[in-house]
Order: C-alpha cells, then structure tokens, then sequence
C-alpha cells in the first residue's frame, strides 16, 4: 500500500505540472493559505543587482516570479521541462509586455555557455534539483562567484484546524521529508558554499538556502 500510495502522490505531481498545471496558482495559494508568493518572492532579497547579464530562473512555473524579475529590472531567463507551464507563462508575460525569453528542456543537460548566468534562482523545485546532474549543470552555467537562490519550501507557523491540516497534507505528501539541511548537504558535495536562511512571511516562514559558486 505505502509504494502504491507514492506512485500515486508522483502521478498527482505529475499532472499538476503538466495536463492540469491551468490549476497550479489555484491549488499554491489554497495549500499556503495565500502565502505562496510571499515564500516565492523572499528569492528576491538574495540576488544580486546584476542587470547587465540575465539571470536564470529554473523551473518557472506559471512565471510569477518572471514578473517579479522584470519589475525589480532584471533581465531573466525562465526554463522548464513543462510545455505547459511554458504556455502559461508565455500568456502571463505578453499580457503585461513582458519581452518572452523561454527555454523549454531537461535541467541536467541545459542548452547554455560555461559561465553565462551571474545568479540562479529556483522556487519550490521538485527533487531534480538535488540531482547531482541537475546540479553540476548549475555549477557549469553560473559565473564564478555567482550564486544559486533556492526556495525549496514555505511553513505554515499557525495553530488553527486549518493550518494544521495543511501542514499534515504537506507530509503525508513527502514534502516534509527530511531535514532543509539536506539541501545544503547536496549542494556542498556539488562544490557549492550554501548557507541555510528562514525567512518570516505573514503567519508562516519560508525556507532559502543560498549556494554560492567559489
């Protein structure tokens, strides 16, 4: 029962980032209580003002974060294995005359130069950001000194039923597996110096982890 439960959970992934990701905002805010683009958006306060090269976003999702990129003037790069989130994404950006720089593949053999980004971010990525293909691919593109910005996780600190329940929701899921450690782990092995950073949003706290490329 418990291997049949996870191939299950993996199939509900699987499906909100591909077939039902119209879904994905809709089902991030009603699983955060609306917290989500705060936990999304403390990314922000960890990258550099490097606007004269672009930045790499991995696993853009919906692209509100490429929004927010482009409002606080960056120049950005969204990348995603999902067409699907790629057409949403492309909808949302030329809907606000947003310039489209969107690169669809796999994040272990990404389509760009030895040293192309000065930074990195990645928010709520699933576990193929702790390949160590994933990440020696990062490792590769990032300039030197450049830094990888990680949100892999936002908590809820309520005490409601409600809360409560979410947060159980979030385990029985495997998404509260492990200590946040476990990436700074992973990142370290990869050549990275990370760093572990818990950032407060209304009634919650989301989750940073900072990697730096020596």
């Amino acid at each position: 029962m418990r291997q049949l439960w996870w191939r299950l959970v993996k199939f509900g992934f699987r499906l909100l980032y591909n077939e039902m990701a119209f879904t994905y905002d809709l089902v991030s805010k009603a699983v955060s209580l609306g917290r989500w683009r705060c936990w999304q958006r403390t990314a922000l306060g960890f990258l550099e003002r490097a606007y004269e090269s672009p930045l790499l976003e991995l696993a853009h999702g919906t692209g509100d974060l490429q929004l927010d990129l482009h409002a606080r003037g960056y120049q950005s790069v969204g990348f995603d294995l999902s067409a699907d989130m790629g057409r949403i994404t492309r909808r949302k950006l030329t809907r606000q005359g947003v310039r489209v720089r969107l690169v669809r593949g796999d994040a272990q053999a990404l389509p760009f130069a030895d040293g192309d980004f000065p930074a990195i971010v990645c928010t709520f990525p699933t576990p193929f950001i702790l390949q160590p293909d994933t990440l020696a691919e990062v490792y590769r593109v990032l300039q030197p000194g450049g830094r990888l910005v990680v949100v892999p996780s936002g908590m809820l600190t309520g005490r409601t039923p409600t809360e409560g329940f979410i947060e159980w929701l979030y385990e029985i899921t495997g998404q509260r597996d492990g200590s946040m450690n476990t990436f700074v782990d992973a990142f370290e092995v990869a050549g990275f110096q990370a760093e572990l950073h818990y950032v407060p949003c209304p009634q919650s706290v989301a989750v940073v982890v900072v990697a730096r490329k020596p």
